[in-house]
């Protein structure tokens, strides 16, 4: 079934029960209203001339509406990073896809300093513009049987349609405009609801992006599609409010980035997470110090997953009874994933390293006008990732970095993720740490590292060299106040390695 159309069946079937409490704004939305809300948007968003709708709004009640709205009116919704060059992105989402309108709110151009873009409408002012008659219309249809109600939508259609668009990360290339349709949206949730063992009597505290598909599945369609609430808050750098909200709110889960995680714990008082019975972590490398803080401090396993925006995005997780530290757990149900030889294609025992592949409901339709990067990606239905781990006898997954985050030195291959694992160990917790690609005029390439504060270079490099091969160990060391990030706050690596490119002594060694 479609996603709105499951949306349909999960709001009648829930009635009253909360859908959203946004603690942003302050309000709480029953399944009943949030029905005649998307269906309200509807009827507002039909109007627009073009086939994709721009969204552009922080996690709230009101982003979870307009995607909805969006579907419901037949349109495709094409989410927009606004935690980076917000109006730029935008403009680069316009020209890709085609299209015009994008959906925003003032409140969030203001907060971001941001200026408005040709095509924006805020969604204070449609609400604002809708009359009672309007009003009185969307919740008589709301009561009607839901049968009746998908039957009369516009956005009626396949399950292999497209119904989010999504752009990858940029932390590595350009961004791509990934097309994810119904089925893996709908395959994808259900998976990890079965995972994680989710039900009705559920809360999620929902904090991730919608423009990031981690926060696209775990926190919207997941809840929606089981009947969860949705505990919202639009800022997840908001450490100390959130830490709050979920003693106040008391969720049962938890999912997030370890940058977000991380922020939690450090502002959360002891008590505060008792209503967790889980907490899952993914989008980046998990460490080993989270996982102990939030067992030892707040009684909570964090369980780590592994994903891709082309997969929609869950491929491998951790999960109670099944939870193995360090992992990144094993597939989910109806996914399968194999490790090949990087020069052969040819699938590798278990224990060995190779690329990891992907197949199932959750891989992606493809890159939306760009039929030669999807035919690379995508062959004979397997997903290539483009990292590089393994699968050992037990069937867990283990990640050991991205295949372009490796780098030849003396004719060797050196993983820069296992540089960074080692180095997580003997740095201090505050120091953040990202290892790149630096030119070398005689031996072609060293490894080097950043670092948000400076350290005895020689006295990590002797301690690194008791733990990784003499080639991967770090010739160079530079200071940046604060490393750039993604807007899950993961390291930006190429924005990493463009700004030490522009060093002037980087560049007299190349």
């Amino acid at each position: 079934m479609l996603l709105h159309h499951e949306f349909v069946q999960t709001a009648k079937r829930e009635g009253g029960k909360l859908a959203f409490i946004d603690r942003t704004l302050g309000r709480r939305i029953s399944y009943a209203r949030a029905l005649t809300g998307a269906l309200l948007l509807a009827r507002r968003f039909r109007a627009y001339p073009d086939r994709y709708l721009g969204v552009m709004l922080p996690t709230s009640a009101g982003c979870a509406l307009a995607i909805l709205g969006s579907l419901m009116a037949g349109k495709i919704p094409v989410m927009i990073n606004y935690s980076t060059g917000a109006a730029e992105n935008a403009e680069y989402a316009q020209r890709k896809c085609g299209f015009s309108t994008i959906v925003t709110s003032r409140a969030l151009l203001e907060k971001l300093d941001c200026r408005a873009v040709e095509g924006m409408v805020f969604l204070e002012d449609v609400q604002a513009e809708v009359r009672l008659a309007e009003k009185l219309r969307a919740a008589a249809e709301a009561k009607l049987p839901s049968a009746v109600i998908r039957a009369r939508l516009i956005g009626n259609g396949r399950m292999d349609d497209t119904a989010v668009v999504l752009f990858t990360s940029g932390s590595e290339m350009a961004p791509k405009a990934v097309e994810l349709t119904h089925r893996n949206f709908y395959t994808n949730a259900r998976a990890c609801a079965e995972a994680f063992r989710c039900s009705r009597d559920d809360s999620i505290l929902a904090i991730l992006p919608a423009f990031h598909v981690f926060g696209q599945t775990t926190s919207l369609w997941l809840p929606l599609l089981v009947g969860m609430t949705m505990v919202t808050y639009a800022n997840p750098l908001d450490y100390k409010t959130v830490a709050r909200v979920i003693g106040e709110e008391r969720p049962s889960l938890m999912v997030g980035t370890p940058y977000f995680l991380m922020g939690y714990a450090q502002q959360a008082k002891r008590g505060q997470f008792a209503s967790l019975r889980l907490a899952v972590a993914g989008a980046d490398k998990l460490p080993d110090r989270l996982r102990i803080a939030y067992r030892d401090e707040h009684d909570v396993e964090v369980f780590e997953g592994y994903g891709a925006t082309e997969t929609s995005p869950v491929i491998s997780t951790n999960r109670p009874g099944a939870n193995r530290a360090g992992s990144i757990g094993k597939p989910l149900p109806g996914v399968e994933v194999r490790s090949v030889d990087v020069e052969t294609g040819e699938p590798v025992p278990a224990g060995d390293e190779g690329k990891i592949l992907v197949r199932g409901d959750l891989v992606m339709k493809g890159y939306l006008g760009d039929l030669e990067a999807t035919s690379l990606r995508i062959q004979d239905g397997w997903y290539e990732t483009g990292d590089m781990g393994l699968l050992d006898e037990q069937g867990y997954l283990w990640h050991r970095g991205r295949l372009k985050r490796f780098i030849k030195v003396g004719g060797e291959m050196v993983s820069l993720v296992q540089v960074e694992s080692e180095l997580e160990r003997v740095l201090p917790d505050e120091v953040e740490c990202c290892a790149v690609e630096v030119p070398d005029a005689r031996r072609g390439a060293v490894v080097g590292v950043a670092l948000t504060r400076a350290v005895d270079e020689r006295a990590l490099a002797a301690e690194l060299a008791k733990r990784l091969p003499a080639i991967a160990v770090p010739r160079r060391f530079f200071v940046i106040d604060e490393l750039p990030k993604m807007g899950s706050g993961k390291i930006d690596f190429r924005a990493t390695e463009e700004m030490l490119r522009d060093r002037p002594e980087v560049a007299a060694k190349a």
